[in-house]
């Protein structure tokens, strides 16, 4: 299904987005991946509240994590140095996520707005990689890889 993200107009230019952080990207990324889930959950239709459920499902750290681990075998070089920089430039999250956790969830949300912001065609290769929930795997118990 379409995400309904149309990007065209708000492409900034190279040294434009370099001068945005990694912050500003996943605050972006956040929101955009975020109305993906919820598009992609519209049908079959079903009652609010149990769209908000799958939708919190999918948009938390733990699924974000998830998330960014099954795409990096497909991200290039470029997009990968944006996940690294989102994720070490991530701040302490909320006390249920483990540090590692929201660190790997804040790389793919710089990502999305990256991508969002610099090349929406990509963008919605992306997000059609994206697997769902159940096929996922679990963070390790010690945390992801180190930057």
């Amino acid at each position: 299904m379409p995400s309904g993200l149309d990007a065209a107009d708000l492409r900034l230019a190279e040294q434009d987005l370099q001068r945005l952080s990694p912050a500003a990207l996943a605050y972006v990324g956040d929101a955009v991946y975020e109305l993906h889930v919820r598009v992609s959950c519209l049908l079959p239709p079903k009652r609010i509240q149990d769209y908000h459920r799958q939708v919190v499902e999918q948009v938390r750290a733990e699924s974000q994590a998830a998330q960014v681990r099954s795409l990096s075998a497909y991200l290039t070089e470029q997009e990968q140095d944006i996940v690294r920089r989102g994720r070490n430039a991530a701040q302490r999250g909320p006390k249920r996520v483990d540090a590692e956790t929201y660190r790997q969830a804040t790389g793919l949300e710089t990502l999305l707005g990256y991508l969002y912001l610099s090349n929406p065609g990509r963008l919605q290769e992306v997000l059609a990689q994206m697997q769902p929930l159940e096929n996922l795997k679990p963070l390790p118990a010690e945390g992801g890889e180190k930057a």
